[in-house]
């Protein structure tokens, strides 16, 4: 149904955001996974990774590189990535068809190592996260342009992700990856 999504949880029809029509792979990524809760530690890490990419460059470019970036980042396990090394820093900019920043590349790593650390402080990453709200955020707005890029729930999260050493992750990139994740839901 072009143009409506149903929400599997609810069965409540919302109209789709007019980013998700520009693209068949935008459609389908909106379709099946924004905005659905996640929980898993190795599906938020990856989104989160995502997330950073994205800045400066369309969620649409993101997508295209997602099969690219599960292979060259070890399918987003944390474990072998807190391993990487120089060396498979410049390999892995060598790949075709790779984002070749290389700052986003090394943040990878660094978030890695921060991920672990909220692990072993919080037991997951999901229990960290997913305390800073009691259940998800929804919102309606008239207008698509009302939806906000940022609001005080992405600050706090941006601010103690950074306080923890991550990188890549500020308010904006915060807000869209809650909002991937589900901890958000705006709707029209």
């Amino acid at each position: 149904m072009k143009h409506w999504k149903i929400l599997k949880k609810t069965g409540e029809f919302m109209t789709r955001f007019s980013w998700a029509d520009a693209h068949p792979l935008l459609t389908e990524y909106y379709d099946t996974e924004w905005g659905r809760p996640v929980f898993a530690d190795r599906l938020l890490f990856e989104l989160l990774i995502l997330e950073g990419f994205q800045a400066g460059l369309s969620w649409l470019t993101v997508l295209k590189k997602r099969k690219t970036m599960q292979i060259a980042f070890s399918g987003f396990e944390v474990a072998e990535i807190v391993k990487y090394d120089d060396n498979t820093l410049n390999t892995i900019l060598d790949i075709p068809d790779m984002i070749k920043h290389r700052a986003k590349v090394e943040s990878v790593v660094t978030n890695a190592r921060a991920f672990q650390k909220v692990q072993q402080e919080f037991g997951s990453f999901s229990d960290y996260i997913w305390a800073f709200v009691d259940e998800p955020v929804v919102r309606y707005y008239e207008r698509e342009a009302d939806v906000p890029v940022k609001d005080e729930l992405s600050e706090a999260v941006s601010r103690d992700l950074k306080k923890r050493g991550f990188k890549f992750i500020g308010p904006v990139v915060s807000y869209s990856y809650l909002s991937a994740i589900g901890m958000i839901q705006d709707r029209l």
